[in-house]
């Protein structure tokens, strides 16, 4: 059987995966589903379960706060959802082009000697650059980023530490990049850290889920896409590059 929920207090993909996980772990819970637009989410439970019981799964998080009414979209919600709909593709993603743009920048001048242009230094620069503003973002609001990342990241579904995790190591990859640290064992890393991250990429925009990409953390609310997929591919493409050049 299927109950629905309301649920107030929800704000971003990472409270819609708190929210989901915890009411999972209740007793006879099949599945619960969350609709983060609605404020809704959907119970399968093999047996009926009292609405304090469920209730009582959340307590830790007080903001969460589930009843039987569904939830009703205010048409303050509905202008934002139809604004959000109308922006254009450089409206939604500005960070990202601007973030882009303004490394690359960097690294051009970085690569540029009186010799002639660097590619390795440029590419390092790059790299450097990516790692530490994307980190610095994630760590804004670790636990926001390690909730949205466990939406779809293949290893962060199964352990949520990983997200947190990552993290991390992408700003020790940064700083590696940064200070030129046992470049093929760092281009290494990030081989197969970005390569493992991107099948949780493809596989969410390929089957057309709607999910917040956790690139930037929980700063931005920016939508999984094919510029995620480019932004993963070409970490995968220059450290392979590099490990080539080296």
């Amino acid at each position: 059987m299927k109950h629905t929920y309301a649920v107030t207090g929800m704000t971003c993909a990472g409270c819609q995966y708190k929210v989901q996980h915890l009411l999972s772990q209740v007793d006879h819970v099949k599945e619960a589903s969350v609709d983060l637009e609605k404020g809704q989410v959907t119970v399968d439970m093999d047996q009926h379960i009292a609405t304090p019981t469920l209730q009582a799964a959340l307590k830790e998080y007080p903001k969460y706060q589930l009843t039987d009414a569904p939830a009703v979209a205010s048409p303050i919600s509905g202008t934002l959802e139809q604004k959000e709909e109308t922006k254009s593709w450089f409206e939604t993603y500005k960070p990202i082009v601007l973030i882009f743009g303004y490394i690359t920048l960097v690294s051009v001048i970085a690569g540029s000697t009186l010799i002639g242009f660097n590619e390795l230094l440029a590419m390092r620069v790059f790299m450097a650059g990516f790692f530490l503003v994307f980190s610095f973002f994630k760590l804004l609001n670790l636990d926001g980023f390690a909730g949205s990342y466990a939406m779809y990241d293949v290893i962060a579904r199964r352990f949520k530490s990983w997200g947190y995790l990552y993290a991390l190591i992408e700003l020790a990859l940064g700083i590696a990049y940064a200070a030129d640290i046992n470049p093929v064992a760092t281009n290494i890393v990030t081989l197969i850290v970005m390569s493992v991250s991107i099948i949780g990429v493809l596989q969410t925009v390929l089957n057309k889920r709607a999910i917040q990409c956790a690139c930037l953390g929980g700063v931005f609310n920016l939508p999984m896409s094919t510029v995620t997929i480019i932004e993963d591919g070409l970490m995968i493409l220059m450290s392979a590059l590099m490990l080539f050049m080296y």
